[in-house]
């Protein structure tokens, strides 16, 4: 009886009811977001003219929409890094700040802090393309510290072994050495080969009828690629073509730089990776996915926070 007596005292009642405003207050006029964008028209330009110059052609209009969105999401990342002042507490953001205001002409006479203090007065930070990458790096860090990307499971890794055999086949590999004929020695290139098939020359024997060859003269298990590096896509497909057999010459082969007669020491053929071979590479992409996918669920989280205007 003396509880209900208490509780129906004015001051009590005048309690409860605030408490109700204030709740009702919050569910029916919640506090606005913070606005992210939209991104100018320049800005815009500035990403369709990147796409351009990394792929040669103009972005479609799902492709330049997706980089529109990239880039809110970039501004939203750096907005939060600037709510929770983490500019504040970042070496990289401090050292970047006193090379502004030298390279301003501004920190003469003035100590590093003093410098420091007068760069974020001036907002020197909100315009640095510098410290935006850092402040973002640093918020997708702080996200993924929140929301860890999973750990692949042995399950996962041979699903995507199998999924990506053909793709992880191991190529084949040549060993070789070669004779090189310049230009203007590819006259007399039939009379030379033809001299080391009379005397039966091997690969060293014939190098002194080499022309000077600044990669090298022998290549020890190398792959298409690797060969291509040293002497021209040309060149492969054209000993490919041949189809040559180990311990044998093949030639002439064309290539960027000229025509060699090759000596074919050995040939490793094609063949499917091992798990254990590939593990390394899978475990890495894995990890490397879930993190991407761990980073995206936590931004499409911090999205509901703000109000985003394309």
């Amino acid at each position: 009886m003396k509880l209900l007596a208490r509780l129906n005292r004015p001051w009590v009642h005048f309690i409860v009811l605030g408490f109700a405003l204030f709740y009702l207050r919050g569910l029916l006029f919640p506090e606005p977001r913070p606005v992210v964008g939209p991104i100018n028209e320049a800005r815009v330009e500035a990403l369709v003219q990147q796409w351009f110059s990394a792929t040669g052609r103009p972005p479609s209009e799902e492709q330049k929409a997706r980089m529109i969105a990239a880039e809110l999401d970039r501004d939203m990342l750096f907005q939060r890094a600037l709510e929770l002042e983490l500019h504040l507490y970042d070496t990289v953001v401090y050292q970047r700040l006193l090379r502004n205001m030298q390279f301003l002409q501004l920190a003469e006479g003035k100590t590093d802090q003093e410098s420091y203090e007068q760069a974020l007065e001036m907002r020197l930070h909100l315009g640095d393309e510098v410290v935006k990458r850092r402040m973002i790096q640093v918020m997708e860090q702080l996200l993924l510290a929140a929301n860890p990307p999973r750990k692949p499971t042995e399950m996962q890794i041979a699903a995507e072994f199998e999924a990506r055999r053909e793709e992880l086949r191991r190529p084949p590999r040549y060993t070789i050495e070669h004779i090189y004929f310049n230009r203007e020695r590819e006259p007399e290139m039939e009379s030379v080969i033809e001299t080391i098939r009379e005397r039966g020359l091997g690969p060293e024997e014939a190098r002194e009828l080499s022309s000077p060859f600044l990669p090298g003269y022998r290549f020890s298990s190398q792959t298409p690629d690797q060969l291509a590096r040293h002497f021209g896509a040309a060149f492969v497909i054209n000993l490919q073509q041949a189809g040559p057999g180990a311990g044998e010459w093949t030639g002439p082969v064309a290539s960027t730089y000229g025509q060699h007669y090759v000596w074919v020491s050995e040939i490793e053929p094609a063949r499917d990776a091992t798990l254990e071979e590939v593990r390394t590479l899978l475990v890495r992409d894995l990890e490397s996915r879930y993190r991407a996918e761990a980073l995206q669920e936590s931004i499409a989280s911090l999205r509901e926070n703000y109000e985003v205007i394309q």
